[in-house]
């Protein structure tokens, strides 16, 4: 059966059954129908003094058109530690429309390591999404009304920073013009859209911990300057009030379930070649107080979203990663090795071999963090065992297990060995998590680090604009903030095709953005868009009710 026929022949629990899993008493649930529900903000309040359980991230090698499937073993793994007896929650970003009417597709696992209702969860889900676009998209119209009625606070239209955003992929919106058809409309000037996952609104939601922490990073937002380059906020403009309430429902983590019933949060969704690809810092948290295990995912490799999730999350949420899990499959590995993706189905070790130099990469960057790591080696059914024992011995090499999965086939009962083997990591204690720079760093060098350390690239480079914008911020006290890579997630490199493990490149940068309310540097590197475009022929060609109401092409 395909993924939607296996998730539409399951029988769902009710969420309040699937939350008293981990302890959550039903009148702590806000439904959303019988299978979705939100967490109070007073139950999740009441557990803060609890003891944190163990923290397991899920990352996974470079993507390519052959799949990874690191939700699908997020969720495998996730339903695998429940079976052996350790009381697990999952944590996972909610989906973009953008992408799921683009090229992607749905993003809820598959075969039978899903979490569902996956329909709901791939389209509107509990509405957080539009709450995020409304409240970033308010405060672009108070700033123009704002400039408007007379511009008290002496914007320059010149050096207006805060875009618009919608969640759709739609190039033809990344750069427009505003404001025309005379005085009453408002100054003409430049703008543009980003997608609502790369929007700072999204990210201060995922970094907040709770409601007044929320506003107050709202209110640190800069949007623009004056002619005296002195930044005006979204305090100034009095807008992080209203923006808190769009946000204010939003902002309780979702709960729904696995196929198995067990409990999943599923909580905002920045993208990790843009932004920095964790769900929400309130979802993570609250798992961790009422559950043994969570198992998080983070966007794409350990080049994007493990190392965002290392240096940005956990630094900034005090989380403590305990193990981690990076995902290859045998398909993947052998494009990686240069073989065509219409030859993916024929047995080809050496090409394995060679594709392993980019496992081997994402292995070593999640060390670097002092986290132990384990390969989970998600099958195909066209896999052979000469293939699989290539990577074994391929990892066994670098000191690292590679365990074979088999969780769409077969659910927790496919991945019970790497249940055993996170458990064995996490009980050993060896982790010694520590961010790759510290915040003293300046911040062209943290962004050399990264590129170094991590990308295997010789140096970075950028026009004297960009360097001068760096030099701004450093002085402007931005020195102590992180940094969030916007780069191709296809690639350690900015080419995308450039595949395996390539060395001696040199990283571009394009631009600098300061996110003030996030607390984080967006650095765009290369040719990568804040705003997808659709593919040539994208999915939202093959999506469509059936005669019954039913939703196809989704998956």
């Amino acid at each position: 059966m395909s993924d939607i026929e296996i998730a539409r022949a399951a029988t769902l629990n009710h969420i309040k059954d699937v939350a008293a899993k981990i302890d959550i008493p039903s009148d702590a649930i806000l439904e959303f129908g019988p299978y979705k529900g939100k967490v109070s903000y007073d139950y999740l309040k009441s557990i803060e003094g609890r003891k944190d359980g163990k923290l397991v991230l899920v990352t996974a090698i470079t993507p390519t058109p052959a799949g990874e499937g690191k939700t699908t073993t997020t969720v495998g793994l996730g339903d695998g530690l429940n079976r052996i007896g350790k009381k697990t929650a999952i944590c996972l970003r909610e989906p973009s429309v953008g992408p799921c009417f683009g090229v992607k597709g749905g993003a809820a696992g598959g075969g039978y390591a899903q979490v569902v209702p996956m329909e709901d969860i791939n389209l509107h889900f509990t509405g957080d999404f539009h709450a995020i676009t409304s409240a970033h998209n308010l405060l672009s119209a108070l700033i123009d009304n704002h400039i408007h009625w007379g511009n008290e606070l002496n914007f320059d239209l010149r050096r207006i920073a805060w875009r618009r955003v919608m969640d759709m992929n739609d190039r033809a919106l990344r750069s427009i013009t505003v404001g025309q058809g005379g005085p009453g409309n408002g100054f003409v000037r430049e703008d543009g859209f980003d997608i609502t996952v790369a929007s700072e609104v999204m990210a201060i939601f995922c970094l907040a911990r709770d409601l007044q922490d929320l506003e107050d990073k709202l209110g640190k937002i800069v949007v623009g300057y004056t002619r005296e380059k002195q930044p005006i906020t979204a305090k100034q403009l009095k807008a992080h009030g209203p923006m808190s309430v769009l946000l204010r429902d939003a902002l309780m983590p979702n709960i729904v379930q696995t196929l198995e019933h067990n409990p999943a949060f599923i909580h905002g969704g920045p993208f990790a070649n843009i932004a920095h690809g964790c769900n929400s810092v309130m979802a993570t948290k609250s798992a961790l107080k009422l559950g043994d295990y969570v198992v998080t995912e983070a966007g794409f490799g350990a080049d994007l979203g493990a190392e965002k999730f290392f240096d940005i999350k956990c630094r900034k949420a005090g989380l403590k990663p305990n193990a981690a899990v990076v995902v290859a499959t045998i398909r993947a590995l052998k494009m990686h090795g240069g073989v065509a993706k219409d030859n993916l189905g024929e047995e080809n070790v050496e090409a394995v071999r060679k594709g392993c130099a980019n496992l081997g990469r994402h292995v070593r960057n999640v060390k670097m963090f002092g986290v132990p790591a384990v390969v989970g080696i998600n099958r195909f059914s066209k896999d052979t065992d000469a293939e699989m024992e290539a990577v074994k011995e391929y990892c066994r090499e670098l000191g690292v297990e590679a365990i074979v999965c088999s969780h769409w086939a077969d659910g927790s009962a496919g991945t019970e060995e790497l249940a055993h083997k996170v458990v064995e990591l996490v009980e050993a204690g060896v982790d010694q998590y520590a961010p790759l720079y510290s915040d003293d760093v300046p911040l062209w060098d943290k962004m050399r680090t990264i590129a170094m350390q991590l990308y295997g690239a010789d140096d970075i480079i950028a026009d004297k604009k960009v360097r001068e914008r760096f030099r701004e911020l450093q002085e402007q006290g931005y020195g102590h903030f992180p940094i969030c890579v916007a780069k191709t997630q296809y690639s350690f490199s900015t080419d995308p095709n450039l595949k395996g493990a390539p060395t001696g490149h040199v990283v571009p940068i394009r631009e600098v953005r300061v996110s003030a309310g996030a607390e984080f540097l967006v650095v765009i590197c290369g040719e990568i868009m804040t705003m997808p475009g659709l593919p040539r022929v994208p999915s939202a060609n093959s999506i469509h009710l059936d005669e019954n109401g039913w939703i196809e092409g989704l998956f």
